[in-house]
């Protein structure tokens, strides 16, 4: 599988972990906290993988900072927190900023 194709996959499975995350009320809810520890381990394993032939710098800026965006989207569209004109100018910022980097990479 290409290493884009992991690191999407990477983003998805964290952001899914971390979504887990909110539901186990302290790791005693059983389901969501093993869901949640999975999703961690194979969102590491496919990093992992992605770092055979991609570079630290952009992989990880990559996967923590479109993951932050993807929780922070859920979380104001999906779970009733506050959508502030300062977060969204926050993500905005965290967009660009990755962009950058793999524009800088590339060079």
């Amino acid at each position: 599988m290409p290493p884009a194709a992991l690191l999407v996959l990477a983003i998805l499975v964290e952001v899914a972990g971390t979504i887990a995350l909110r539901y186990t009320d302290g790791f005693t809810k059983l389901t969501p906290s093993l869901l949640a520890v999975v999703s961690y381990a194979t969102a590491f394993y496919l990093v992992a993988l992605v770092l055979r032939t991609m570079p630290v710098s952009v992989t990880y800026a990559v996967w923590s900072a479109v993951g932050t965006a993807a929780v922070a989207v859920i979380g104001m569209t999906m779970l009733d927190e506050p959508a502030t004109v300062l977060k969204i100018a926050s993500l905005v910022l965290i967009v660009i900023g990755v962009v950058g980097l793999n524009v800088e990479g590339t060079h």
